[in-house]
């Protein structure tokens, strides 16, 4: 069966990407309601960041988010509540947030990743000697210590910074990595981190326990993660500088046994989260 799905707005582009790719969804695009459309035609409106109120659509399922905001806001969330919608959150410390809102109390909020497109972030047969750290908005001095630790252990190492390279090389130094460090704040849900996953590459992350590890933020002191989809077999994880170099060591000895695509395959994949999308509104 296909379902047909409104997309009202727009979505983020690896969202947008997950969703197109899905086999049994047909996708509809508009950039707002109006009587012009009929609404009955389609078995959900998926609208990620443009309010309606579901009062003047009773029998319409609507789905909606993750790109309201950060934290929730009073005035958006009173007209898209009802018991025909749903907010959806990309992961459930997300979800847990917003429900920490007393306003949020009587809505329901879900849980729903994005397909990893697992097709484009597949491994290839190759020598895998390359090692990167990826680095996105913690604080300096973290990546200056991070980076000498491996000069003195003679690791050889490229950085990526968050949004300051394109898909195109990264895909390229993924497919030769033998591993990579992640030193990244906060994520929803994290699809750079969850593509290096896919292309079976282990990683040893150093995780975030707060909002306010974000540099530059000033997000408050709130429970947060870098890792809100992970396993064992993906890599190994620290949350303190002093555990850091015995643990590194461990992974550094166990990369051959990590089978990070396994995890991802299972967990995140297009067909994987293309059934929970469906389950949303079924």
């Amino acid at each position: 069966m296909v379902y047909k799905v409104l997309l009202v707005g727009t979505l983020h582009h690896k969202n947008e990407n997950a969703v197109l790719k899905y086999k049994n969804i047909s996708v509809d695009r508009v950039d707002g309601i109006n009587d012009s459309i009929d609404l009955s035609l389609y078995h959900v409106v998926f609208s990620p960041g443009v309010d309606i109120d579901v009062s003047l659509y009773p029998e319409v399922k609507f789905i909606f988010g993750p790109h309201f905001s950060v934290f929730p806001e009073e005035y958006r969330i009173t007209g898209i509540k009802g018991p025909n919608s749903i907010y959806v959150q990309p992961s459930q410390w997300v979800v847990d947030l917003w429900k920490s809102f007393h306003f949020c109390n009587d809505m329901v909020i879900k849980s729903l990743p994005f397909g990893v497109d697992t097709d484009l972030f597949s491994p290839v047969d190759c020598q895998k000697e390359e090692v990167f750290i990826y680095y996105k908005r913690r604080h300096p001095e973290e990546l200056n210590y991070l980076q000498d630790l491996l000069d003195r252990m003679g690791i050889s190492y490229r950085v990526f910074v968050y949004g300051s390279y394109s898909e195109c090389e990264y895909l390229d130094y993924l497919q030769r990595c033998k591993y990579g460090i992640w030193l990244g704040a906060h994520e929803s849900q994290g699809f750079a981190l969850q593509e290096a996953l896919s292309m079976n590459v282990p990683l040893f992350v150093l995780n975030v326990v707060s909002l306010n590890q974000e540099t530059g933020s000033f997000y408050p002191d709130i429970f947060a993660t870098t890792i809100p989809y992970w396993n064992p077999m993906c890599g190994e994880v620290v949350y303190s500088w002093e555990e850091l170099c015995e643990k590194f060591i461990v992974f550094l000895s166990r990369l051959k046994y990590y089978t990070p695509r396994e995890f991802v395959i299972k967990e995140l994949s297009l067909d994987v989260c293309e059934k929970r999308f469906i389950e949303l509104f079924c």
